[in-house]
């Protein structure tokens, strides 16, 4: 009975040991997490970005301030605990130090230098107001030159609320690049709700979600039909707000009374009421 009684427990202790070395490869680490639980935005994590010159056409300056890029340290109104809040504001006759002429201010931060990863899965809780022309942005993006660097757009949409988008920028394949998908929300859904918006990145394919639903799935074979995989290199993520310019004026037609935002929408901004907010970020491997 004793050699059958070691074999039993040697049996046992192998399956065991199999066992916890399926769940160590299952095993997701945390790379980064921010809950914005903070009274400020940390800015050892985050760098807020300060632009004279736009581009896309686009119709905002990025300022650093705290009428643009703020915490709400209680945003229970909101649905969140905490939340990261990104606001339009209109302000005509706003001089940059470049000294260009903008009607509008708005909010951009990234974390380069401060976090970057290679391959694993980013995600954020997010919720934004609709209006035609306001373009919320959720990206990650090398460093060096674009289109070369890479660039992974997680979540954009440019004011209709009844879809966001994903897209991938690369060279061969950027500006109205053939990477892209328009993901609709199910009936009773739309960008003004809270949606986690998400991508697992891979050495060979970038899968995209909203709430943990597959929207678009890209291979390395499918880019390298256009131009060279860019996406072998860390890459910082990107939170911001933009208003108007050539992506949402190429969906919406609209000229004036700016480039691809409606005066309902400036309306909309002069109200206050043009904000992204962003209950948590998190990358994981």
């Amino acid at each position: 009975m004793k050699p059958l009684h070691l074999t039993a427990i040697a049996a046992v202790l192998t399956v065991a040991s199999a066992t916890a070395q399926q769940h160590q490869s299952k095993k997701t680490d945390t790379i980064f997490f921010e809950d914005f639980s903070q009274k400020t935005l940390d800015r050892t994590r985050w760098n807020v970005e300060v632009t004279g010159n736009t581009v896309n056409d686009e119709q905002q300056a990025y300022v650093d301030s705290a009428s643009t890029v703020y915490l709400l340290n209680d945003a229970s109104t909101e649905g969140a605990k905490t939340a990261l809040v990104l606001k339009a504001k209109y302000q005509p006759g706003y001089t940059s130090k470049e000294n260009k002429k903008y009607d509008f201010l708005s909010g951009r931060i990234n974390t380069m230098h401060k976090m970057e990863f290679t391959y694993g899965t980013a995600s954020a809780r997010m919720k934004m107001a609709a209006g035609a022309g306001l373009w919320p942005a959720f990206w990650a993006l090398g460093n060096g030159n674009w289109p070369d660097c890479g660039e992974i757009d997680v979540m954009e949409t440019v004011g209709d609320s009844s879809w966001t988008s994903n897209a991938l920028h690369g060279p061969g394949y950027f500006g109205n690049t053939p990477l892209a998908y328009r993901a609709f929300f199910p009936a009773g859904t739309d960008v003004t709700q809270w949606h986690v918006y998400s991508v697992d990145w891979t050495h060979d394919s970038l899968i995209f979600k909203v709430d943990d639903k597959v929207t678009y799935t890209v291979t390395r074979a499918m880019v390298e039909k256009y131009g060279r995989w860019a996406f072998d290199n860390p890459k910082f993520l990107i939170l911001n707000f933009a208003l108007g310019g050539g992506y949402p004026g190429g969906v919406n037609k609209v000229k004036a009374p700016y480039y691809g935002i409606s005066a309902a929408t400036v309306s909309k901004i002069k109200a206050g009421q043009a904000k992204v907010l962003v209950d948590w970020v998190l990358v994981t491997k």
